[in-house]
């Protein structure tokens, strides 16, 4: 049965922790996994810039052992030609074994996924969510701080239009004992009804401020955001708010020595490059991690396992003694 991923809550915690336990053993054993998806494809397809996400599900798909066909801008697909978002997912399903989708607009990939005939991943609507962006994140907070739960995490930033932001508020409060301090400017805070459904629902604390220095000190994650200029729509306001948190080496002093500094990339310049070598900015981790578990929803959604690439290595040895090559 056909299943895709469009937002975090798609899949169950128990899901989550399976798909980050695949990803562990990928990284622990990646020659049992080299493979998994032969003679499968991955259509990417792209109608917003991207230079990590697409490379991450490609080289994620070629890992695996399969193959990849790629659509980079509306410019280049019949988009420009007036096709719908419901169109392309048909015809692309007919070329290819599952679909990786970046839009503009919130919702495409959900009108993707209805029409499509194969599983679609939904790799960034518009300001809506990012769910495999949030698989790479849960997976860098569990492997640097070894839980997922019992910590204060701070998300700062663009809160309001950061679809990462929304994601990992989704998907982490369903773990017990977290605290959240929202640190954004106050035109740019959390959406109401991401706060609602994330938050006061399930009665997690949290806190909203503007000052980063302020409480820097208590906590456990940072994940610093960009302020998006392909999300406002006055220039003036992107100007005046681009700036508004810069994280330095002075800032990082007030921190905990295990604080663990995150950011879904691309950065501008909210975290200054000499935070890069300390050991507690773990941004590029973030960036290997997210091929793990691209590769590990991937084998999901397409129903395989490590154990096509054992059947495959039997299948290839019996060919080569029949043959004589052995």
């Amino acid at each position: 049965m056909k299943r895709s991923i469009i937002d975090v809550p798609d899949l169950t915690p128990e899901e989550l922790d399976q798909l980050m336990d695949t990803a562990e053993d990928i990284i622990a054993h990646p020659d049992d996994y080299a493979d998994a998806c032969r003679r499968k494809k991955l259509a990417t397809l792209f109608f917003e810039p991207s230079t990590r996400t697409r490379l991450s599900f490609e080289a994620a798909m070629y890992e695996l052992g399969g193959n990849v066909l790629s659509v980079t801008g509306a410019g280049t697909s019949s988009a420009a030609k007036g096709e719908s978002v419901a169109d392309t997912a048909k015809t692309v399903s007919c070329y290819a074994d599952i679909i990786a989708m970046r839009h503009p607009k919130e919702g495409a990939a959900l009108v993707a996924a209805r029409n499509a005939s194969v599983p679609v991943i939904n790799a960034g609507d518009g300001g809506h969510c990012h769910p495999t962006q949030t698989l790479a994140d849960l997976l860098t907070i569990r492997r640097e701080k070894g839980r997922l739960g019992s910590m204060t995490v701070g998300l700062c930033g663009d809160l309001k239009f950061g679809r990462t932001v929304h994601s990992l508020l989704n998907a982490m409060s369903r773990y017990e004992g977290l605290n959240f301090v929202l640190i954004s400017p106050e035109e740019l805070k959390v959406p109401s009804y991401v706060k609602n459904d994330a938050l006061k629902k399930k009665n997690i604390p949290y806190v909203q401020t503007t000052d980063l220095e302020e409480v820097i000190g208590d906590l456990d994650i940072l994940y610093m955001t960009r302020v998006q200029r392909e999300r406002f729509f006055n220039e003036e306001d992107y100007l005046r708010l681009r700036d508004s948190y810069i994280l330095t080496p002075e800032k990082m002093k007030k921190a905990k020595p295990d604080l663990c500094v995150m950011h879904p990339l691309p950065r501008v310049n909210e975290i200054s490059v000499a935070v890069d070598e300390d050991p507690r900015a773990c941004y590029f981790k973030q960036v290997l991690n997210g091929k793990y578990m691209r590769m590990a929803l991937i084998l999901k959604l397409l129903n395989l396992s490590r154990a096509r690439t054992a059947d495959a290595s039997v299948s290839r040895t019996a060919h080569e003694m029949e043959g004589g090559t052995i």
